[in-house]
């Protein structure tokens, strides 16, 4: 069984305009990476053989393919001049990067509609991953959390895994969560959705990152989503869906979820790299 990513990163970045009418939301950047860069590289860490990137129409599409592509000509002017760690684009990635325009005028809209337009790429006998491209994991230790996610997976031999953050049950209301169950061999399994729930007791509850190991079945799934109330074609809807014909494994985070959809979450994830890299000093905010 081979594994695909699918990288969706088709967002307009209403919340980051003006800069994002020219930059596409993934191609703004923590530190000098673009978020784009972080969601390649653990697609790459979790064993990705082919990765699909789920772009915006038009310019926003060229950016993304311009990043990802190689240039001979600027690698060998930075090789002439002894720079070779500074040129690492994701071309470097050994298998296939396909480019993917989603289109805005579809009439359609929401976090199913990326695997639902790279249903044709994806194989008949691939293994999903689908990840949001506008935000990021952070690890100290170096690992990658999509890659735990697979192994994960792989141990528990569910047909797929959802990324879980966890929060205080105190904050439960705030979020959408993820309704787990035990399975017999003690692995936490999705059970279904709760939305914002009012009265929640448990400790701890467990919020979606947008990060999912799927079976080529689930793309029927997604397929066959229908609006929400509001309209979105949910991938969380699809993927409850999914759970309740096959077991979906609940695999708890161990970095840092950043959220880079909005100016203060950029921000706070390039001081979060910083840090991590040794570059801030005394007096910056955590």
């Amino acid at each position: 069984m081979s594994l695909s990513a699918v990288i969706a990163a088709a967002g307009v970045g209403s919340r980051l305009f003006p800069v994002s009418r020219t930059i596409t939301k993934c191609m703004l950047p923590v530190l000098n990476r673009p978020v784009l860069d972080y969601a390649l590289a653990d697609c790459i860490a979790a064993g990705a053989q082919r990765i699909a990137i789920v772009a915006p129409p038009g310019e926003g599409a060229r950016q993304i393919r311009h990043y990802v592509a190689d240039d001979p000509e600027l690698r060998a002017y930075f090789d002439a001049r002894g720079w070779q760690n500074k040129y690492k684009p994701a071309a470097t990635f050994p298998g296939d990067i396909t480019v993917i325009e989603q289109p805005r005028t579809s009439g359609s809209y929401g976090t199913a509609l990326p695997l639902i337009y790279a249903a044709d790429w994806v194989g008949q006998e691939d293994d999903v991953l689908l990840v949001s491209g506008d935000d990021l994991l952070l690890r100290d230790d170096g690992g990658s959390d999509l890659a735990d996610l697979v192994a994960a997976r792989t141990t528990a031999g569910t047909a797929g895994a959802v990324a879980a953050a966890t929060v205080p049950g105190t904050d439960a209301h705030q979020y959408g969560l993820l309704q787990p169950r035990t399975a017999p061999g003690g692995h936490l399994l999705l059970a279904g959705l709760l939305e914002r729930p009012a009265d929640y007791r448990e400790p701890t509850a467990y919020i979606n990152v947008s990060r999912t190991l799927l079976p080529v079945a689930a793309i029927g799934y997604f397929l066959a989503v229908r609006p929400a109330a509001n309209g979105e074609l949910q991938a969380t809807d699809a993927v409850a869906a999914l759970a309740a014909d096959h077991d979906i494994l609940i695999h708890s985070l161990t970095g840092r979820y950043l959220d880079c959809g909005n100016p203060a979450g950029l921000l706070t994830a390039s001081l979060a790299v910083a840090r991590l890299q040794g570059l801030t000093g005394d007096g910056w905010p955590a």
